[in-house]
Protein backbone atom coordinates (compact mmCIF):
# COMPACT_ATOMS: atom_id res chain seq x y z
CA UNK A 1 0.00 0.00 0.00
CA UNK A 2 2.96 2.45 0.10
CA UNK A 3 2.46 3.13 -4.00
CA UNK A 4 -1.20 4.55 -2.64
CA UNK A 5 0.40 6.37 0.08
CA UNK A 6 2.66 8.15 -2.31
CA UNK A 7 0.27 9.06 -4.48
CA UNK A 8 -1.22 13.09 -4.28
CA UNK A 9 -3.98 12.50 -1.23
CA UNK A 10 -6.07 15.21 -0.88
CA UNK A 11 -7.31 15.06 2.93
CA UNK A 12 -9.40 16.46 5.45
CA UNK A 13 -6.45 18.82 6.37
CA UNK A 14 -5.89 19.77 3.24
CA UNK A 15 -9.29 20.18 2.60
CA UNK A 16 -10.25 22.72 5.95
CA UNK A 17 -7.24 24.46 4.87
CA UNK A 18 -8.27 25.45 0.62
CA UNK A 19 -11.93 25.61 1.49
CA UNK A 20 -10.77 28.36 4.21
CA UNK A 21 -8.40 30.02 1.06
CA UNK A 22 -11.77 29.87 -0.45
CA UNK A 23 -13.67 31.31 1.98
CA UNK A 24 -11.50 34.28 2.71
CA UNK A 25 -9.72 34.60 -0.94
CA UNK A 26 -11.42 37.80 -1.12
CA UNK A 27 -9.09 38.95 1.77
CA UNK A 28 -5.80 38.18 0.39
CA UNK A 29 -4.04 40.73 -1.73
CA UNK A 30 -2.42 40.85 -5.14
CA UNK A 31 0.97 40.88 -5.71
CA UNK A 32 1.50 43.90 -7.37
CA UNK A 33 0.53 45.40 -4.01
CA UNK A 34 3.91 43.95 -2.43
CA UNK A 35 5.97 45.13 -5.19
CA UNK A 36 4.48 48.61 -5.09
CA UNK A 37 4.47 48.78 -0.75
CA UNK A 38 8.57 47.10 -0.75
CA UNK A 39 9.27 50.04 -3.64
CA UNK A 40 7.55 52.53 -1.69
CA UNK A 41 9.83 51.56 1.59
CA UNK A 42 12.68 51.59 -0.04
CA UNK A 43 12.10 55.08 -1.57
CA UNK A 44 10.95 56.30 1.48
CA UNK A 45 14.18 55.01 3.31
CA UNK A 46 16.10 56.42 0.98
CA UNK A 47 14.60 60.00 0.87
CA UNK A 48 15.05 59.89 5.20
CA UNK A 49 19.16 59.66 4.23
CA UNK A 50 18.85 62.15 2.03
CA UNK A 51 16.43 64.94 3.70
CA UNK A 52 18.12 63.92 7.28
CA UNK A 53 21.86 65.53 5.86
CA UNK A 54 20.84 68.33 4.13
CA UNK A 55 21.37 71.80 5.91
CA UNK A 56 18.82 73.24 3.22
CA UNK A 57 15.50 74.78 4.29
CA UNK A 58 12.19 75.34 3.07
CA UNK A 59 9.70 78.38 2.67
CA UNK A 60 6.11 77.20 3.50
CA UNK A 61 4.03 80.31 4.21
CA UNK A 62 6.98 83.07 5.21
CA UNK A 63 8.02 80.18 7.33
CA UNK A 64 11.57 78.87 6.72
CA UNK A 65 11.43 74.86 7.70
CA UNK A 66 14.49 72.71 7.91
CA UNK A 67 14.68 69.85 4.93
CA UNK A 68 15.94 67.83 7.48
CA UNK A 69 12.36 68.09 9.40
CA UNK A 70 11.02 65.70 6.92
CA UNK A 71 12.69 62.93 8.00
CA UNK A 72 9.96 62.17 10.16
CA UNK A 73 7.25 62.42 7.66
CA UNK A 74 9.44 59.54 5.39
CA UNK A 75 10.27 57.54 8.62
CA UNK A 76 6.40 57.34 9.39
CA UNK A 77 5.18 56.28 5.26
CA UNK A 78 8.36 53.74 5.45
CA UNK A 79 6.78 52.40 9.11
CA UNK A 80 3.59 52.44 7.30
CA UNK A 81 4.58 50.23 4.06
CA UNK A 82 6.58 48.14 6.74
CA UNK A 83 3.14 47.75 8.81
CA UNK A 84 1.08 47.10 5.26
CA UNK A 85 3.38 44.47 4.18
CA UNK A 86 2.99 42.29 7.61
CA UNK A 87 -0.88 42.57 7.41
CA UNK A 88 -1.42 41.82 3.12
CA UNK A 89 1.32 39.56 2.80
CA UNK A 90 1.53 37.01 5.53
CA UNK A 91 5.04 35.25 6.21
CA UNK A 92 6.40 36.38 2.70
CA UNK A 93 5.54 40.30 3.90
CA UNK A 94 6.98 39.72 7.44
CA UNK A 95 10.57 38.44 6.41
CA UNK A 96 10.68 41.05 3.97
CA UNK A 97 10.15 43.95 6.75
CA UNK A 98 12.13 42.16 9.47
CA UNK A 99 14.71 41.81 6.70
CA UNK A 100 14.64 45.45 5.94
CA UNK A 101 14.44 46.92 9.15
CA UNK A 102 17.44 45.35 10.10
CA UNK A 103 19.27 46.30 7.27
CA UNK A 104 18.24 50.31 8.62
CA UNK A 105 20.73 49.38 12.06
CA UNK A 106 23.76 49.62 10.04
CA UNK A 107 22.64 52.52 8.13
CA UNK A 108 21.40 54.79 11.03
CA UNK A 109 24.63 53.44 13.47
CA UNK A 110 26.89 54.83 10.79
CA UNK A 111 25.08 58.40 10.21
CA UNK A 112 25.06 59.14 13.69
CA UNK A 113 28.27 57.56 14.65
CA UNK A 114 30.36 58.39 11.40
CA UNK A 115 28.46 61.85 9.90
CA UNK A 116 27.65 63.21 13.59
CA UNK A 117 24.07 63.16 12.38
CA UNK A 118 22.77 63.01 15.96
CA UNK A 119 18.56 63.63 14.60
CA UNK A 120 18.86 59.58 13.42
CA UNK A 121 18.75 58.82 16.89
CA UNK A 122 15.43 58.43 17.27
CA UNK A 123 15.57 56.29 14.28
CA UNK A 124 16.87 53.59 16.32
CA UNK A 125 14.24 53.33 18.62
CA UNK A 126 11.87 53.85 15.79
CA UNK A 127 13.09 51.06 13.68
CA UNK A 128 13.26 49.03 17.05
CA UNK A 129 9.64 49.50 17.43
CA UNK A 130 8.91 48.74 14.30
CA UNK A 131 10.60 45.45 14.56
CA UNK A 132 8.00 44.79 18.18
CA UNK A 133 5.32 45.56 15.94
CA UNK A 134 5.86 43.46 13.35
CA UNK A 135 6.50 40.34 15.29
CA UNK A 136 3.21 41.50 16.88
CA UNK A 137 1.50 41.67 14.25
CA UNK A 138 2.61 38.61 12.51
CA UNK A 139 2.33 36.29 15.54
CA UNK A 140 -1.40 37.72 15.91
CA UNK A 141 -2.38 37.53 12.20
CA UNK A 142 -1.00 33.31 13.10
CA UNK A 143 -3.19 32.92 15.75
CA UNK A 144 -6.15 34.58 13.71
CA UNK A 145 -4.99 32.22 10.43
CA UNK A 146 -4.85 28.75 12.70
CA UNK A 147 -8.39 29.56 14.27
CA UNK A 148 -9.58 30.30 10.97
CA UNK A 149 -8.88 27.01 9.38
CA UNK A 150 -10.11 25.78 12.86
CA UNK A 151 -13.51 26.97 12.47
CA UNK A 152 -13.18 25.63 8.83
CA UNK A 153 -12.26 22.38 9.92
CA UNK A 154 -15.43 22.49 12.28
CA UNK A 155 -17.71 23.38 9.13
CA UNK A 156 -16.37 20.21 6.92
CA UNK A 157 -16.49 17.98 10.20
CA UNK A 158 -19.11 15.74 11.24
CA UNK A 159 -19.16 16.61 15.42
CA UNK A 160 -20.53 12.94 16.35
CA UNK A 161 -17.59 10.57 14.04
CA UNK A 162 -15.17 13.19 13.34
CA UNK A 163 -15.62 12.61 9.92
CA UNK A 164 -15.65 14.75 7.09
CA UNK A 165 -18.95 15.90 6.42
CA UNK A 166 -21.29 16.77 2.80
CA UNK A 167 -19.83 19.98 2.97
CA UNK A 168 -16.38 18.79 2.52
CA UNK A 169 -17.58 15.97 -0.03
CA UNK A 170 -18.85 18.96 -2.18
CA UNK A 171 -15.04 20.71 -1.57
CA UNK A 172 -13.40 17.69 -2.71
CA UNK A 173 -15.98 17.04 -5.65
CA UNK A 174 -14.86 20.84 -6.51
CA UNK A 175 -11.11 20.24 -6.21
CA UNK A 176 -11.70 16.83 -8.43
CA UNK A 177 -13.90 18.34 -11.31
CA UNK A 178 -11.84 21.06 -11.68
CA UNK A 179 -8.32 18.96 -12.11
CA UNK A 180 -10.76 16.33 -14.52
CA UNK A 181 -9.99 13.47 -11.88
CA UNK A 182 -12.21 10.36 -12.32
CA UNK A 183 -13.78 9.43 -9.05
CA UNK A 184 -16.69 7.88 -7.78
CA UNK A 185 -19.09 8.31 -5.39
CA UNK A 186 -20.76 5.78 -2.88
CA UNK A 187 -23.60 6.39 -0.93
CA UNK A 188 -23.94 4.37 2.19
CA UNK A 189 -26.83 3.33 4.75
CA UNK A 190 -26.47 1.49 7.58
CA UNK A 191 -29.52 -1.43 7.15
CA UNK A 192 -32.13 -1.69 10.59
CA UNK A 193 -30.37 1.77 11.86
CA UNK A 194 -33.60 2.47 13.28
CA UNK A 195 -34.09 -0.84 15.05
CA UNK A 196 -30.94 -0.17 17.21
CA UNK A 197 -31.94 3.40 18.00
CA UNK A 198 -35.68 2.59 18.51
CA UNK A 199 -34.71 -1.16 20.84
CA UNK A 200 -31.33 -0.01 22.18
CA UNK A 201 -31.65 3.96 22.69
CA UNK A 202 -29.50 6.60 20.78
CA UNK A 203 -26.53 6.60 22.71
CA UNK A 204 -26.31 3.27 21.47
CA UNK A 205 -26.98 4.16 18.66
CA UNK A 206 -24.70 6.85 18.22
CA UNK A 207 -21.52 4.62 19.35
CA UNK A 208 -22.51 2.29 16.35
CA UNK A 209 -21.85 5.04 14.39
CA UNK A 210 -18.51 6.29 15.89
CA UNK A 211 -17.65 2.32 15.88
CA UNK A 212 -18.32 1.95 12.13
CA UNK A 213 -16.36 5.13 11.14
CA UNK A 214 -13.43 4.20 13.01
CA UNK A 215 -13.37 1.04 11.18
CA UNK A 216 -13.63 2.69 7.54
CA UNK A 217 -11.51 5.79 8.81
CA UNK A 218 -8.82 3.46 9.30
CA UNK A 219 -9.54 0.94 6.18
CA UNK A 220 -8.76 4.58 4.08
CA UNK A 221 -6.06 6.01 5.80
CA UNK A 222 -4.20 3.07 5.82
CA UNK A 223 -4.54 2.85 1.98
CA UNK A 224 -5.43 -0.94 2.52
CA UNK A 225 -8.64 -1.09 0.05
CA UNK A 226 -6.67 -0.31 -3.01
CA UNK A 227 -7.53 2.98 -3.90
CA UNK A 228 -7.43 6.53 -2.37
CA UNK A 229 -10.65 6.64 -0.45
CA UNK A 230 -12.55 9.75 1.23
CA UNK A 231 -14.90 8.47 4.12
CA UNK A 232 -17.69 10.98 5.54
CA UNK A 233 -20.79 10.81 6.86
CA UNK A 234 -23.65 12.68 5.26
CA UNK A 235 -26.62 12.40 8.06
CA UNK A 236 -28.10 10.06 10.68
CA UNK A 237 -26.65 6.72 9.42
CA UNK A 238 -26.17 7.58 5.80
CA UNK A 239 -22.26 7.79 4.79
CA UNK A 240 -20.34 8.20 1.88
CA UNK A 241 -16.85 7.33 0.26
CA UNK A 242 -15.40 9.23 -2.20
CA UNK A 243 -12.93 6.77 -4.31
CA UNK A 244 -10.13 7.98 -6.75
CA UNK A 245 -7.16 6.30 -7.81
CA UNK A 246 -8.91 2.93 -9.54
CA UNK A 247 -8.16 0.96 -12.75
CA UNK A 248 -11.04 -0.37 -13.79
CA UNK A 249 -14.29 -1.91 -12.33
CA UNK A 250 -13.05 -4.32 -10.46
CA UNK A 251 -10.96 -2.13 -8.59
CA UNK A 252 -14.14 -0.34 -7.67
CA UNK A 253 -15.93 -2.92 -6.51
CA UNK A 254 -12.92 -4.62 -4.47
CA UNK A 255 -12.70 -1.52 -2.85
CA UNK A 256 -16.43 -1.11 -1.83
CA UNK A 257 -16.05 -4.73 -0.53
CA UNK A 258 -13.16 -3.98 1.85
CA UNK A 259 -15.62 -1.54 3.52
CA UNK A 260 -18.69 -3.76 3.53
CA UNK A 261 -16.48 -7.02 4.52
CA UNK A 262 -15.15 -4.42 8.07
CA UNK A 263 -18.86 -5.18 8.98
CA UNK A 264 -18.26 -8.72 8.79
CA UNK A 265 -17.79 -8.94 12.30
CA UNK A 266 -19.80 -8.42 15.37
CA UNK A 267 -19.37 -5.44 16.76
CA UNK A 268 -19.21 -5.16 20.07
CA UNK A 269 -20.96 -1.60 22.09
CA UNK A 270 -22.06 -1.35 25.52
CA UNK A 271 -22.19 -5.45 26.24
CA UNK A 272 -24.17 -5.78 23.26
CA UNK A 273 -22.62 -7.83 20.34
CA UNK A 274 -24.38 -6.34 17.11
CA UNK A 275 -24.31 -7.61 13.94
CA UNK A 276 -24.44 -4.95 11.20
CA UNK A 277 -24.82 -4.46 7.20
CA UNK A 278 -25.10 -1.95 5.40
CA UNK A 279 -26.09 -1.08 1.37
CA UNK A 280 -23.23 0.74 -1.16
CA UNK A 281 -25.00 2.40 -3.99
CA UNK A 282 -22.79 4.00 -6.38
CA UNK A 283 -22.06 5.67 -9.48
CA UNK A 284 -18.94 7.21 -11.26
CA UNK A 285 -17.65 10.91 -12.35
CA UNK A 286 -18.28 11.44 -15.47
CA UNK A 287 -19.38 8.58 -16.75
CA UNK A 288 -22.85 8.50 -15.09
CA UNK A 289 -22.94 11.93 -13.67
CA UNK A 290 -21.10 15.18 -14.58
CA UNK A 291 -22.41 17.31 -11.75
CA UNK A 292 -22.62 17.52 -7.69
CA UNK A 293 -26.36 16.88 -7.60
CA UNK A 294 -26.69 14.05 -10.12
CA UNK A 295 -23.84 11.96 -8.52
CA UNK A 296 -25.37 12.33 -4.89
CA UNK A 297 -29.12 11.73 -6.43
CA UNK A 298 -27.92 8.61 -8.71
CA UNK A 299 -25.48 7.22 -5.79
CA UNK A 300 -28.23 7.46 -3.00
CA UNK A 301 -31.13 5.70 -6.04
CA UNK A 302 -28.80 2.57 -6.28
CA UNK A 303 -28.58 2.56 -2.45
CA UNK A 304 -32.39 2.91 -1.78
CA UNK A 305 -32.57 0.30 -4.64
CA UNK A 306 -30.85 -2.51 -3.22
CA UNK A 307 -32.28 -1.85 0.57
CA UNK A 308 -35.94 -1.80 -1.75
CA UNK A 309 -35.16 -5.04 -2.85
CA UNK A 310 -34.11 -6.32 0.00
CA UNK A 311 -31.24 -8.69 -1.24
CA UNK A 312 -28.09 -10.65 0.06
CA UNK A 313 -26.14 -8.67 -2.57
CA UNK A 314 -25.11 -4.92 -1.13
CA UNK A 315 -23.46 -3.48 -3.56
CA UNK A 316 -25.22 -2.09 -6.81
CA UNK A 317 -23.84 0.62 -9.29
CA UNK A 318 -26.41 2.87 -10.80
CA UNK A 319 -28.07 2.49 -14.29
CA UNK A 320 -30.97 4.89 -15.96
CA UNK A 321 -33.41 1.60 -15.08
CA UNK A 322 -32.93 2.44 -11.55
CA UNK A 323 -34.47 5.92 -11.83
CA UNK A 324 -36.97 3.75 -14.03
CA UNK A 325 -38.41 1.74 -10.96
CA UNK A 326 -37.79 4.75 -8.60
CA UNK A 327 -40.99 6.58 -10.82
CA UNK A 328 -42.56 3.19 -10.99
CA UNK A 329 -42.46 2.87 -7.36
CA UNK A 330 -43.65 6.73 -7.23
CA UNK A 331 -46.35 6.30 -9.42
CA UNK A 332 -47.56 3.52 -7.69
CA UNK A 333 -47.48 5.69 -4.25
CA UNK A 334 -49.86 7.91 -5.89
CA UNK A 335 -52.35 5.74 -7.27
CA UNK A 336 -52.84 3.79 -3.86
CA UNK A 337 -52.98 7.44 -2.25
CA UNK A 338 -55.29 8.22 -5.05
CA UNK A 339 -57.82 5.19 -4.53
CA UNK A 340 -57.48 5.66 -0.72
CA UNK A 341 -58.29 9.36 -0.90
CA UNK A 342 -60.95 9.08 -3.88
CA UNK A 343 -59.32 10.56 -6.35
CA UNK A 344 -59.79 8.51 -9.10
CA UNK A 345 -62.46 9.76 -11.37
CA UNK A 346 -63.28 9.20 -14.97
CA UNK A 347 -64.19 11.47 -18.24
CA UNK A 348 -66.15 10.80 -20.71
CA UNK A 349 -65.06 10.96 -24.56
CA UNK A 350 -67.96 10.81 -27.27
CA UNK A 351 -68.43 8.60 -29.89
CA UNK A 352 -70.17 9.30 -33.08
CA UNK A 353 -71.69 7.36 -36.04
CA UNK A 354 -70.13 9.23 -39.79
CA UNK A 355 -73.81 11.11 -39.96
CA UNK A 356 -72.08 12.54 -36.84
CA UNK A 357 -74.86 11.65 -34.39
CA UNK A 358 -74.15 10.73 -30.73
CA UNK A 359 -73.74 6.99 -30.56
CA UNK A 360 -72.29 7.26 -26.83
CA UNK A 361 -69.50 7.52 -24.87
CA UNK A 362 -66.50 5.45 -23.39
CA UNK A 363 -65.20 5.78 -19.67
CA UNK A 364 -61.51 7.00 -19.19
CA UNK A 365 -59.78 6.92 -15.78
CA UNK A 366 -58.07 9.82 -14.65
CA UNK A 367 -56.10 10.15 -11.54
CA UNK A 368 -54.78 13.32 -9.17
CA UNK A 369 -52.11 13.04 -6.92
CA UNK A 370 -52.15 14.01 -3.18
CA UNK A 371 -51.60 17.76 -4.38
CA UNK A 372 -54.55 17.94 -6.48
CA UNK A 373 -52.25 17.51 -9.66
CA UNK A 374 -53.34 15.59 -12.96
CA UNK A 375 -51.25 12.36 -13.11
CA UNK A 376 -51.09 11.07 -17.02
CA UNK A 377 -53.39 8.40 -17.66
CA UNK A 378 -50.46 7.48 -20.17
CA UNK A 379 -47.74 7.07 -17.12
CA UNK A 380 -50.21 5.52 -14.29
CA UNK A 381 -52.17 2.96 -16.43
CA UNK A 382 -49.08 1.06 -17.62
CA UNK A 383 -47.97 1.29 -13.79
CA UNK A 384 -51.13 0.23 -12.07
CA UNK A 385 -51.22 -2.63 -14.41
CA UNK A 386 -47.57 -3.61 -13.74
CA UNK A 387 -48.26 -3.75 -9.89
CA UNK A 388 -51.92 -5.23 -10.22
CA UNK A 389 -53.76 -2.31 -9.18
CA UNK A 390 -55.59 -1.66 -12.83
CA UNK A 391 -58.51 -3.67 -11.49
CA UNK A 392 -58.90 -1.62 -8.41
CA UNK A 393 -58.68 1.80 -11.01
CA UNK A 394 -61.20 -0.25 -13.31
CA UNK A 395 -64.24 -0.66 -10.46
CA UNK A 396 -63.59 2.88 -9.34
CA UNK A 397 -64.05 4.15 -13.11
CA UNK A 398 -66.74 1.56 -14.04
CA UNK A 399 -68.94 2.73 -10.72
CA UNK A 400 -68.89 5.59 -11.28
CA UNK A 401 -69.26 6.51 -14.53
CA UNK A 402 -72.14 3.79 -14.82
CA UNK A 403 -74.07 5.90 -11.81
CA UNK A 404 -73.48 9.07 -13.99
CA UNK A 405 -74.91 7.60 -16.78
CA UNK A 406 -77.66 6.20 -15.55
CA UNK A 407 -79.13 9.57 -14.29
CA UNK A 408 -77.89 10.98 -17.47
CA UNK A 409 -80.13 8.26 -19.11
CA UNK A 410 -82.99 8.81 -16.95
CA UNK A 411 -82.81 12.59 -16.77
CA UNK A 412 -83.47 13.13 -21.02
CA UNK A 413 -84.49 10.04 -22.38
CA UNK A 414 -81.81 8.61 -24.13
CA UNK A 415 -81.04 5.52 -25.88
CA UNK A 416 -77.07 5.78 -25.81
CA UNK A 417 -74.47 3.87 -25.39
CA UNK A 418 -71.53 3.68 -22.03
CA UNK A 419 -68.55 2.13 -23.04
CA UNK A 420 -66.33 1.05 -19.93
CA UNK A 421 -62.43 -0.91 -20.43
CA UNK A 422 -62.08 -4.17 -18.29
CA UNK A 423 -58.16 -5.25 -17.85
CA UNK A 424 -57.63 -8.97 -18.38
CA UNK A 425 -56.77 -9.17 -14.59
CA UNK A 426 -60.67 -7.31 -14.02
CA UNK A 427 -62.20 -9.69 -16.48
CA UNK A 428 -60.99 -12.68 -14.78
CA UNK A 429 -61.75 -11.50 -10.99
CA UNK A 430 -64.21 -14.77 -9.71
CA UNK A 431 -66.99 -11.94 -8.77
CA UNK A 432 -66.53 -10.07 -12.30
CA UNK A 433 -69.82 -11.15 -13.33
CA UNK A 434 -71.40 -10.32 -9.77
CA UNK A 435 -70.20 -6.89 -9.98
CA UNK A 436 -71.72 -6.39 -13.69
CA UNK A 437 -75.17 -7.26 -11.81
CA UNK A 438 -74.53 -5.06 -9.11
CA UNK A 439 -73.27 -2.13 -11.16
CA UNK A 440 -76.45 -2.63 -13.32
CA UNK A 441 -78.60 -2.50 -10.68
CA UNK A 442 -77.35 0.98 -8.69
CA UNK A 443 -77.07 2.56 -11.99
CA UNK A 444 -80.35 1.55 -13.31
CA UNK A 445 -78.77 1.14 -16.65
CA UNK A 446 -80.16 -0.93 -19.00
CA UNK A 447 -77.96 -3.75 -20.22
CA UNK A 448 -77.86 -3.09 -24.26
CA UNK A 449 -76.50 0.59 -23.14
CA UNK A 450 -73.66 -0.61 -21.20
CA UNK A 451 -70.68 -2.05 -23.74
CA UNK A 452 -67.86 -3.46 -22.08
CA UNK A 453 -64.48 -3.12 -23.75
CA UNK A 454 -62.08 -6.17 -24.13
CA UNK A 455 -58.61 -5.96 -25.21
CA UNK A 456 -57.76 -8.33 -28.40
CA UNK A 457 -54.76 -9.78 -26.08
CA UNK A 458 -57.58 -11.93 -23.77
CA UNK A 459 -58.21 -13.70 -26.90
CA UNK A 460 -54.95 -15.01 -27.09
CA UNK A 461 -53.70 -15.42 -23.37
CA UNK A 462 -56.88 -16.55 -21.74
CA UNK A 463 -59.43 -17.47 -24.96
CA UNK A 464 -61.62 -20.26 -22.73
CA UNK A 465 -62.13 -18.41 -19.53
CA UNK A 466 -62.31 -15.18 -21.48
CA UNK A 467 -65.20 -17.15 -23.50
CA UNK A 468 -67.11 -18.04 -20.58
CA UNK A 469 -66.91 -14.94 -18.99
CA UNK A 470 -68.13 -13.30 -22.36
CA UNK A 471 -70.85 -15.29 -22.90
CA UNK A 472 -72.04 -14.91 -19.43
CA UNK A 473 -71.78 -11.07 -20.18
CA UNK A 474 -74.26 -11.69 -23.26
CA UNK A 475 -76.41 -13.67 -21.91
CA UNK A 476 -77.16 -10.45 -19.18
CA UNK A 477 -77.48 -8.41 -23.06
CA UNK A 478 -74.45 -5.79 -22.05
CA UNK A 479 -72.52 -5.47 -25.29
CA UNK A 480 -69.13 -6.44 -25.94
CA UNK A 481 -66.11 -4.63 -27.81
CA UNK A 482 -62.71 -5.66 -28.90
CA UNK A 483 -60.21 -2.97 -28.04
CA UNK A 484 -57.08 -2.13 -30.15
CA UNK A 485 -57.83 -4.61 -32.78
CA UNK A 486 -55.46 -4.92 -35.17
CA UNK A 487 -52.22 -4.78 -32.70
CA UNK A 488 -52.08 -8.34 -31.45
CA UNK A 489 -51.89 -11.79 -33.26
CA UNK A 490 -55.41 -13.63 -32.99
CA UNK A 491 -56.69 -16.12 -34.96
CA UNK A 492 -59.72 -15.39 -37.01
CA UNK A 493 -61.05 -18.20 -35.51
CA UNK A 494 -60.81 -17.67 -32.03
CA UNK A 495 -62.16 -14.16 -33.17
CA UNK A 496 -65.07 -15.77 -34.70
CA UNK A 497 -65.69 -17.85 -31.47
CA UNK A 498 -66.61 -13.80 -29.86
CA UNK A 499 -69.65 -12.77 -29.04
CA UNK A 500 -68.73 -9.36 -29.87
CA UNK A 501 -70.71 -6.08 -31.20
CA UNK A 502 -68.25 -4.08 -32.10
CA UNK A 503 -64.39 -4.15 -33.48
CA UNK A 504 -62.31 -0.41 -32.36
CA UNK A 505 -59.08 -0.04 -34.89
CA UNK A 506 -56.30 1.25 -32.68
CA UNK A 507 -55.34 4.56 -33.23
CA UNK A 508 -51.47 3.97 -34.61
CA UNK A 509 -53.28 2.17 -37.87
CA UNK A 510 -55.62 6.11 -38.38
CA UNK A 511 -51.94 7.98 -37.88
CA UNK A 512 -50.64 5.88 -40.70
CA UNK A 513 -53.85 5.87 -43.13
CA UNK A 514 -53.21 9.08 -45.08
CA UNK A 515 -49.64 8.60 -44.91
CA UNK A 516 -49.85 5.82 -47.82
CA UNK A 517 -52.30 3.49 -49.34
CA UNK A 518 -51.06 0.39 -47.84
CA UNK A 519 -51.93 1.39 -44.33
CA UNK A 520 -55.47 2.56 -45.68
CA UNK A 521 -55.95 -0.41 -47.19
CA UNK A 522 -55.09 -2.10 -44.18
CA UNK A 523 -57.74 -0.38 -42.08
CA UNK A 524 -60.36 -0.81 -45.35
CA UNK A 525 -59.12 -4.79 -44.65
CA UNK A 526 -59.62 -4.56 -40.78
CA UNK A 527 -63.03 -2.56 -41.70
CA UNK A 528 -63.97 -5.42 -43.41
CA UNK A 529 -63.16 -8.17 -41.96
CA UNK A 530 -65.17 -7.07 -39.11
CA UNK A 531 -68.79 -6.88 -41.08
CA UNK A 532 -67.88 -10.06 -42.47
CA UNK A 533 -68.17 -11.28 -38.89
CA UNK A 534 -70.74 -9.37 -38.39
CA UNK A 535 -69.44 -6.88 -36.13
CA UNK A 536 -69.71 -3.18 -36.71
CA UNK A 537 -66.18 -1.23 -36.58
CA UNK A 538 -65.15 1.93 -34.78
CA UNK A 539 -62.00 4.04 -35.38
CA UNK A 540 -60.11 5.19 -32.38
CA UNK A 541 -57.96 8.83 -32.63
CA UNK A 542 -59.25 10.51 -35.10
CA UNK A 543 -58.00 14.39 -35.63
CA UNK A 544 -58.16 15.52 -38.95
CA UNK A 545 -61.14 15.83 -41.87
CA UNK A 546 -59.33 14.12 -44.48
CA UNK A 547 -59.44 11.02 -42.30
CA UNK A 548 -63.33 11.19 -41.89
CA UNK A 549 -63.46 11.20 -45.81
CA UNK A 550 -61.37 8.03 -45.83
CA UNK A 551 -63.06 6.44 -43.48
CA UNK A 552 -66.91 6.69 -44.87
CA UNK A 553 -64.99 5.78 -48.40
CA UNK A 554 -63.93 2.68 -46.84
CA UNK A 555 -67.21 1.63 -44.64
CA UNK A 556 -66.49 2.80 -41.20
CA UNK A 557 -69.06 3.04 -39.21
CA UNK A 558 -68.45 5.12 -36.41
CA UNK A 559 -65.50 7.54 -34.68
CA UNK A 560 -63.76 8.68 -31.87
CA UNK A 561 -61.29 11.21 -31.49
CA UNK A 562 -60.46 14.96 -31.14
CA UNK A 563 -61.71 16.21 -34.13
CA UNK A 564 -65.52 15.77 -32.99
CA UNK A 565 -65.00 15.63 -29.16
CA UNK A 566 -62.25 15.72 -26.46
CA UNK A 567 -62.79 13.51 -22.95
CA UNK A 568 -65.17 15.52 -21.24
CA UNK A 569 -66.09 16.24 -17.54
CA UNK A 570 -69.29 14.92 -16.23
CA UNK A 571 -70.85 18.67 -16.37
CA UNK A 572 -69.21 18.93 -20.28
CA UNK A 573 -70.61 15.70 -21.23
CA UNK A 574 -74.27 16.47 -19.91
CA UNK A 575 -73.79 20.18 -21.95
CA UNK A 576 -73.19 18.34 -25.19
CA UNK A 577 -75.95 15.64 -24.96
CA UNK A 578 -78.65 19.06 -24.09
CA UNK A 579 -77.11 19.74 -27.39
CA UNK A 580 -77.85 16.54 -29.30
CA UNK A 581 -81.32 16.88 -28.48
CA UNK A 582 -82.11 20.20 -29.48
CA UNK A 583 -79.86 20.53 -32.43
Amino acid sequence: MKLIKEKEHIGHKEIAEKTSDRLYSAAKAPWYGYIAFLFMYILASVLITIVSRSDGTMLIKNTKIPVSAFAGVFSSLSNICIIMLVLAYGTLGFVTSIIMLLLQFPIIITSILKHNIVGNIPGLFSNSFSIIVCIAIFVNKKRNEKLRIRMAEQAITDRLTGLPNRFACSELFRELMSSKTNFVVVSIDINNFKNINDTMGFDIGNKVLTGIAMLWKHIAESGTSGTNDFVARLSGDEFAIIIRDYKSDKDIENSIRKYESALSNKLYVDGYDLYITASFGYAEYPTDADNIDNLFTFADAAMTELKRANSSEHILRYSPDILKLERTLEIEHKIRTALEKDNVFFNLQPQYDMEHKLRGFEALARMKDENGDLVSPGEFIPVAEKVGLVDKVDDVVFRKSSEFFGELLRKYDLDIILSVNVSVRHLMKKDFIEEIKSILKNSNIPPKNLEIEITESIIIDSVDKALQVINAIEEMGVQIAIDDFGTGYSSLSYLNKFPANLLKIDKSFIDKMNDNDSSKQYVAAIIAIGHIMGFNVISEGVEEDEQISVLKEIGCDYIQGYIWGRPLQKEQAEQLVKDSITA
